[in-house]
């Protein structure tokens, strides 16, 4: 028996014992036919979800490699289930609506778009699993697959459109794909945005410009944290106050920002901070001065050494030092400046193998600033604040021991206090008159 002749047996029985007439037993035959196929589908669908889901899912698992358990999390194995199932009903319908040839041409339609839907999802599913495979290699775990991905499910999508407009029409591909080639224009101004972002996608992958994990700042657009996610539109970055900002990924390469991937891979993060010292608190150092230097451990060789250096120089030139400023002398700023350096050579979170120095910057209505320009050790955000905050604390108590003060604006109780001397002041003259 064929299957025709199988498919018209409730026909047959109807008819040949007049339970029916032959367009009654037609209708309920292709009904009897559908509720025969869908039971049949429905068995089928849960005996291969079954080995899909258990089955594979085992067998996967006792496997050494790990692509195929990436596999079954994208459920490439479900969706594979789904498409031989909606297959096989597929190549039932001219059968089950073997006396309905019309209503036949429009179920299939159906079946074939669902069929097309499932085989994009088919492949969406295989490309996130070879996806996730790469990112388990170090090479590839900082480049922005995403990006590829969505070109390749982009071109995926819109040759899938293709085939559902010829199964809906029932023309053949050639002419869709004739008109496409027709529709190009339209498309490259539709899809320009995508175009970009692919095209600095691969700009930012071959030039290395930015890698998921790196710490960008792009202050046009606020944002100052890591890199969480490169994607064919947008680069999403995770700023340090737990916000999200989403730049377009073709500003990667049309604007400029701050990659600190440079700092992290180094050996040190840099240092670069500055004390504001008042001008009029700098001066030549006495013979007291001197002594009192000489018991700064730090920099105790440093000023006898020094000191000695210019006596000499004084000595040969005759130098006249019943005046300090004439000859050379040495100033509390500039004993202040080495006691800064032999502090951060001897300290142990600085790097001493990087860039470190002290150095004078032009003078402001502020004050000198007395820079401070090294490395520390340890780049981690909170632990390098700590450090830095530490070696300030430190030197700002360190100021006064040389006669020196930091410049700082009077604040409103400097202000009062101020008045209230001028008040007395003005009180004791009044009262002595």
């Amino acid at each position: 028996m064929d299957v025709n002749s199988f498919a018209k047996t409730i026909y047959h029985y109807l008819v040949s014992n007049n339970y029916a007439s032959e367009q009654t037993a037609k209708f309920i035959n292709a009904i009897g036919n559908l509720i025969i196929a869908v039971i049949i589908g429905f068995v089928l669908y849960k005996l291969l979800r079954y080995i899909a889901l258990t089955i594979i899912h085992q067998l996967a698992k006792r496997t050494r490699t790990s692509f195929d358990d990436l596999l079954v999390k994208n459920k490439v194995f479900v969706y594979l289930t789904d498409l031989i199932v909606l297959f096989i009903i597929y190549e039932t319908i001219p059968a089950i609506l073997i006396d309905f040839p019309d209503f036949e041409i429009y179920l299939e339609k159906i079946f074939q778009i669902a069929m097309i839907f499932i085989g994009i999802m088919i492949i969406r599913s295989i490309l996130l699993t070879i996806k996730d495979f790469l990112r388990t290699y170090d090479s590839f775990k900082d480049k922005p697959l995403e990006s590829y991905i969505q070109v390749f499910m982009i071109v995926i999508w819109l040759v899938g459109v293709i085939f559902l407009f010829s199964a809906i029409t029932g023309k053949p591909l050639l002419k869709f794909l004739t008109a496409l080639g027709a529709f190009s224009a339209v498309l490259l101004l539709i899809f320009k945005d995508t175009i970009l972002g692919f095209v600095a996608s691969i700009q930012v992958t071959v030039n290395d410009t930015v890698r998921l994990g790196d710490w960008i700042t792009m202050q046009k657009y606020g944002a100052d944290g890591d890199v969480i996610e490169i994607n064919l539109a947008s680069v999403k970055v995770r700023n340090f106050d737990k916000t999200i900002t989403t730049i377009p990924t073709y500003y990667l390469i049309s604007d400029s920002f701050i990659n600190w991937r440079g700092m992290s891979v180094s050996g040190g993060r840099r240092m670069k901070r500055s004390i504001l010292i008042k001008a009029n608190s700098i001066k030549f150092l006495t013979e007291t001065d001197i002594k009192q230097f000489e018991k700064i451990k730090l920099i105790s060789s440093y000023i006898k050494d020094k000191q000695q250096e210019i006596q000499d120089h004084n000595e040969r030139h005759n130098i006249d030092k019943s005046m300090q400023i004439n000859g050379r002398n040495q100033t509390n700023l500039g004993a202040f400046r080495v006691y800064i350096d032999h502090y951060l050579e001897q300290h142990p979170d600085v790097n001493k193998e990087m860039l470190m120095m002290t150095r004078q910057l032009p003078a402001t209505p502020q004050g000198i600033p007395l820079e401070i320009y090294a490395f520390s050790k340890d780049k981690v955000w909170s632990n390098y604040e700590r450090i830095l905050a530490g070696i300030f604390d430190h030197l700002l108590a360190a100021v006064p021991y040389f006669d020196l003060e930091c410049f700082e604006y009077p604040s409103g109780q400097d202000v009062k206090s101020l008045s209230g001397h001028l008040i007395e002041k003005t009180s004791e003259s009044s009262d002595s008159e």
